[in-house]
């Protein structure tokens, strides 16, 4: 039977509540980021279809967006419920780092969310404009700083410890600690892809049932270029960033391809397809390799090596099995796709793009697939710092509260019971949100005049009432 204690309990609680709120996170920059660049091309160019799309996609980011804030205030709370050793110890960087977060980043973005919201046609373009990219920049600057504090628990620097506590000693060192500029930007990566696919797999909905639908086809397009772009540059920052995390966290690196021990009797090391490791043997089983590849992209050499999981205590290690199957789940989405880029790329070109009914089909399946990867590479990366909460400092164990289990489970369930109602209120606008045709999100001309009374009819209606 399986035994959790209150350690497992407050691991569970925080790792649902981050992978609740990592979704929206991600969205909400990739959504921010899309709107943005959609309104500076209706101002440059004054195509209409730019503008649909806007007003098409604004109301998913509105939801998003509180469902992101309502998630975040759950987790910053956990730090003080749950983890209030941690916080004790280690509260002076952590806590003032997250605090800058809402500050900067969380002031800006509610203070220009309203006029990007509502502003349209009440303030000029230019002005509109300029709300839609500062929240796109608070978006940004939120991420910049969730991350320096994450990093810093996984590459701490610039602290001293007094009185069993860590305190800043070189504030630049903390925030742009060893891992955080190379974790900012696969995350920032990430987060494009993630949103790019789910606008291309809800355009390749609507392309499936009408492909002459032109709002579709721009935003199929557009989300498909964007993957050419940004797909291929994520796979080299995830590369330079894996380069980063063996040179300061080795042991996380040698779980997520499962290797034990160096083998002087093999060239280089295999990259391991598919294993089932064992963590009490020490080995892994049913083993498929392809020689030498782990080498080279590990170390940019055929015949280079690691250290194996062995060179650590057994009390110092990550879950093996967790680390390495996230971190295949990852990089094997990472490959699907490059392959579907690949696969747009091909029918670009044979001008099939619309018409491919089995590739629109495979778009649909792909709508989740950079969400999918993101929570992955969390679990990766999070399980893979373990047994440490900042790493090589404080144990997870020595940083959790002194909470009964009792006490946390009815906290859990009750986590559970609100993030489950959420998340069906949520995915009922979502899927109703996205029926609306995207062709019926493009204003009439006449609606562009910044001198009219523009009162939406509907709170997410987001188009412009006429005047009578």
């Amino acid at each position: 039977m399986l035994e959790l204690d209150t350690l497992d309990l407050a691991r569970l609680q925080f790792a649902t509540t981050v992978m609740y709120h990592i979704i929206f996170l991600a969205l909400s920059i990739g959504l921010a980021t899309y709107l943005a660049f959609l309104e500076a091309m209706w101002l440059k160019t004054g195509n209409r279809i730019y503008l649909g799309i806007y007003h098409y996609w604004m109301p998913h980011f509105a939801v998003n967006y509180a469902a992101g804030v309502v998630s975040g205030v759950i987790m910053a709370f956990e730090f003080g419920t749950n983890w209030s050793v941690f916080s004790s110890k280690a509260g002076g960087i952590s806590g003032v780092l997250l605090t800058y977060e809402v500050v900067t980043a969380f002031f800006l973005e509610a203070g220009f969310f309203g006029i990007m919201m509502f502003g349209e046609g009440r303030v000029s373009r230019k002005v509109h404009f300029f709300a839609t990219c500062m929240v796109a920049l608070g978006a940004y600057i939120s991420t910049f700083w969730i991350l320096s504090s994450n990093s810093w628990m996984q590459t701490p620097a610039g602290y001293a410890i007094e009185n069993g506590q860590l305190i800043p000693e070189n504030w630049w060192n903390v925030i742009f600690n060893p891992s955080q500029p190379y974790r900012f930007i696969h995350m920032s990566l990430a987060a494009l892809i993630a949103t790019a696919f789910a606008v291309a797999g809800i355009a390749a909905w609507h392309l499936y049932r009408n492909n002459r639908d032109a709002v579709a086809r721009k935003m199929f397009s557009m989300a498909l270029w964007m993957l050419t772009f940004i797909v291929p540059l994520q796979i080299v920052a995830g590369d330079v960033h894996g380069l980063n995390t063996l040179e300061h966290q080795p042991v996380k690196v040698a779980a997520m391809e499962a290797y034990w021990r160096i083998e002087p009797e093999r060239e280089g090391m295999p990259m391991v397809v598919f294993a089932w490791p064992d963590p009490e043997a020490e080995k892994n089983h049913f083993t498929i390799e392809i020689p030498r590849l782990s080498s080279l992209y590990l170390t940019h050499s055929i015949t280079g090596k690691i250290q194996g999981l062995e060179q650590w205590p057994k009390d110092e290690r990550p879950n093996v099995p967790l680390v390495f199957y996230a971190f295949r789940l990852m990089v094997y989405l990472g490959f699907v796709m490059l392959g579907l880029v690949a696969l747009s790329l091909w029918l670009r070109k044979r001008k099939q793009l619309y018409e491919s009914r089995w590739f629109l089909v495979l778009m649909m399946l792909a709508t989740p697939a950079g969400i999918i990867a993101i929570e992955a590479g969390w679990v990766t990366t999070e399980a893979g710092r373990q047994p440490w909460i900042v790493y090589g400092l404080l144990r997870t164990a020595d940083g959790v509260s002194p909470f009964s289990v009792s006490t946390l489970v009815i906290s859990l369930i009750g986590l559970w019971g609100i993030y489950t109602l959420i998340f069906f209120i949520g995915a009922h606008f979502f899927f109703k949100l996205i029926r609306r045709t995207p062709a019926d999100s493009l204003p009439a001309e006449e609606q562009h005049d910044d001198s009219q009374d523009s009162t939406p009819g509907r709170p997410f209606s987001r188009r412009p009432r006429r005047k009578s």
